[in-house]
């Protein structure tokens, strides 16, 4: 057997890549936020008993207090037909809109429900009946469109 020299392909020569010096990076540095901590005494401190505190006068103590629940507690606008309803236990009041209203929207949600589990019952005995003719009537087209397929295919004239 006779060994035979392989192709010669054509080759490109590339020159060297150049020599770039070593990048120099310095170390990264950061500014790290730091804040001063706010020292806030709670609204309830007391002076120990048998100490005097700078605010000794226990009426403007109570004329403060008032006044701060009533600042931050605001009552909605609420409409002059609107019912107020105590919740049990609690000192919270609930506005309920008047009867007309939520006679109103109990009749709306009834009457949508209703309609909804109506036509879904309604809906599934269609299906019911009408499936059988459907497949009935889908296998009769096939058969029909199979043979007519079968007749053109076989080279006979179609009559």
């Amino acid at each position: 057997m006779e060994w035979v020299e392989p192709p010669k392909l054509p080759s490109l020569l590339l020159p060297n890549a150049p020599n770039l010096p070593i990048p120099i990076l310095e170390v990264p540095t950061a500014d790290l936020p730091s804040y001063k901590p706010l020292v806030v005494p709670p609204n309830t401190l007391r002076p120990p008993p048998g100490i005097e505190g700078i605010n000794s006068d226990p009426e403007s103590e109570e004329e403060d207090s008032n006044t701060n629940t009533s600042s931050t507690t605001t009552k909605p606008n609420i409409p002059p037909e609107a019912q107020i309803i105590q919740v049990p236990f609690t000192d919270i009041e609930v506005p309920m809109p008047t009867t007309t209203i939520m006679t109103t929207a109990a009749t709306t949600a009834f009457i949508s429900v209703a309609a909804t589990l109506a036509a879904t019952s309604l809906f599934k005995y269609l299906v019911m009946l009408m499936k059988p003719i459907f497949k009935q009537a889908w296998n009769k087209m096939t058969k029909k469109a199979g043979s007519s397929n079968l007749s053109s295919s076989s080279g006979q004239p179609d009559s």
